[in-house]
């Protein structure tokens, strides 16, 4: 057994060893919460959720970090424009991060530091920093001294003498205009803080150096993001570590971003879809098929087409594995292990969409026992796609899916009733062989949204894709 996964530090498939054996440390940049998620800021953490899971699985102990900005640029400049206290928006926006995180079925971290809890030790990094001579203080404010450090841009591959800072408004004093700032000297009306410098706030750069070093040591395996993460904010955190004496991460996983119109999902161009608005619409087990399934360095472009698409999809699998509990009079238990196909591609580099087509054939196999009325087989195939579904979250039976309840759920007993007197109607149209009649009402069930299998058990309805 060899995970093995694409570092972006070394552009290559590695083979995966802890640096502590039988454990995982991880470190995923968060949510910064000037606004509520968009499914494409839910997308990154899915897909490490699901790269938990698999580790879990493989029976390592993980420590999986997941941070939240609480204290930004961005943040200030909504307080102001809504004339509310930063930290109500932050605060506000922090639940509803947690809300999409839960919806879709992400596991909670292990430990979830917020930035502004952690400025102690983002000062005891700067004062490091400055007595190693990588950092200076300025006009209050502190930089980051970017050619003091010699692997400056080695993760994002760019040469120095051509980069070009993102612009920081009202930053002065710097040596160089590379420089990038860790501490921001106060401006009225802004939030501040103690410092050896001066009252001032944390650069988003340094937050993320001194809270995986406080949760995961100086040395730690996994260091996760979406790829627009890589520069600058990944490049200068490892400046900033490494600088200050870390060995930091051991690998560097980025994530794809969702798009629309081959453009990142983004408030600033308008085009973000809410993940409190999609879950009203779709079924959130369906959306994190839709989001988790696809390969995690894969673009995932949105339309309403290829979340019908996930839905028909998953209404398969679930349909199946409703059926086998019926059969069987009962739960199913998930087998001990998946199957050897579905191991071999979680294994390489998280290959979700190999392991997908497992879990699709079992359930064409099992639809075949099934067929043949052999239950023994069919609830060996269920007992497998279980055990695959829970690595993926998917697992409709999972006690976390069991309140779904916005397809009227609560109506299911009033629905079943209706339904099963019209299923008698046409079922006395065909006993006297008048299949236009039974065509007819079949059809009309199937306009209505229900689909009707029959079986050697009689006729069955589930709810069709929308």
């Amino acid at each position: 057994m060899t995970i093995r996964l694409y570092d972006t530090s070394a552009r290559q498939i590695r083979d995966f060893t802890p640096l502590m054996p039988g454990c995982v440390s991880i470190y995923l940049c968060g949510a910064t919460v000037q606004a509520a998620p968009h499914i494409g800021h839910i997308r990154s953490g899915l897909n490490f959720d699901i790269l938990r899971r698999w580790f879990t699985y493989r029976g390592y102990d993980v420590t999986f970090i997941r941070n939240v900005t609480d204290i930004d640029d961005k943040i200030i400049a909504k307080a102001a424009e809504q004339g509310r206290p930063w930290w109500s928006i932050g605060y506000e926006n922090e639940r509803a991060f947690n809300d999409g995180y839960h919806a879709l079925g992400c596991l909670p971290p292990t430990y979830e530091p917020r930035a502004t809890g952690h400025i102690t030790e983002m000062v005891e990094m700067m004062r490091g920093l400055i007595e190693r001579g990588h950092a200076y203080e300025a006009d209050g404010s502190v930089y980051f001294d970017v050619r003091s450090f010699p692997g400056y841009l080695e993760l994002s591959n760019q040469e120095l003498d051509n980069l070009l800072q993102p612009a920081e408004e009202g930053i002065t004093g710097k040596r160089d205009p590379r420089d990038f700032a860790m501490w921001k000297a106060a401006k009225p009306g802004e939030p501040d803080w103690e410092s050896p410098w001066g009252r001032g706030r944390p650069g988003w750069h340094l937050e993320c150096s001194a809270m995986a070093h406080k949760y995961l040591g100086s040395a730690f395996d996994i260091h996760g993001g979406g790829l627009d993460l890589i520069f600058p904010h990944h490049e200068n955190e490892i400046a900033q570590a490494k600088a200050y004496g870390d060995d930091f991460a051991n690998f560097w996983l980025h994530n794809a971003w969702v798009t629309m119109a081959g453009e990142k999902m983004a408030k600033s161009l308008g085009n973000s879809v809410l993940v409190s608005e999609m879950v009203q619409r779709w079924r959130p087990i369906v959306l994190r098929y839709y989001l988790g399934t696809p390969h995690y360095r894969s673009m995932i472009e949105y339309s309403e087409e290829a979340l019908r698409e996930a839905e028909s999809a998953f209404a398969r699998i679930e349909g199946f594995v409703q059926r086998v509990v019926e059969k069987a009079g009962g739960p199913v238990e998930p087998a001990a292990e998946v199957p050897l196909a579905f191991a071999e591609a979680m294994d390489d580099d998280l290959g979700v969409p190999q392991a997908l087509a497992v879990v699709h054939t079992t359930v064409r196999q099992g639809n075949s026992a099934l067929a043949a009325d052999d239950k023994e087989a069919a609830v060996a195939r269920l007992a497998e796609v279980r055990a695959m579904l829970g690595v993926l979250g998917l697992d409709p039976l999972d006690a976390h899916w069991a309140g779904e309840s916005d397809r009227g759920e609560d109506l299911h007993g009033v629905v079943d009733t209706l339904v099963r007197l019209v299923l008698q109607q046409r079922e006395s149209a065909r006993a006297r062989k008048d299949w236009p009649a039974a065509d007819a009402i079949r059809d009309q069930l199937n306009q209505s949204g229900l689909v009707i299998e029959d079986g050697s058990d009689g006729p069955r309805w589930t709810l069709g894709p929308r």
